[in-house]
């Protein structure tokens, strides 16, 4: 369920790259803004993007650690430690 959820953020965060691309190509067309900020722009956006997700799976793992530990369920390292 958690990864679906990922999943369905990641391709919402995809659909609004698609627009924002198509919006800023075409100010480009209307020679509003020029190619140079189009490109600085969208490398800002795919920066704080992977920026974003890098924090968002980094909370993610946290909070699956520590319902795991609110659960008391067992860990690899704990049924190992019970296998030696």
């Amino acid at each position: 369920m958690l990864k679906e959820l990922f999943y369905t953020g990641m391709g919402g965060a995809l659909l609004i790259k698609e627009r924002v691309e198509e919006e800023l190509k075409k100010l480009e067309e209307k020679g509003k803004i020029n190619t140079t900020d189009t490109k600085s722009f969208l490398e800002s956006l795919k920066t704080k993007g992977e920026n974003e997700e890098a924090r968002l799976k980094e909370e993610l793992k946290t909070a699956i650690k520590e319902v795991i530990e609110e659960l008391g369920l067992a860990t690899k390292k704990d049924i190992e430690a019970l296998k030696s």
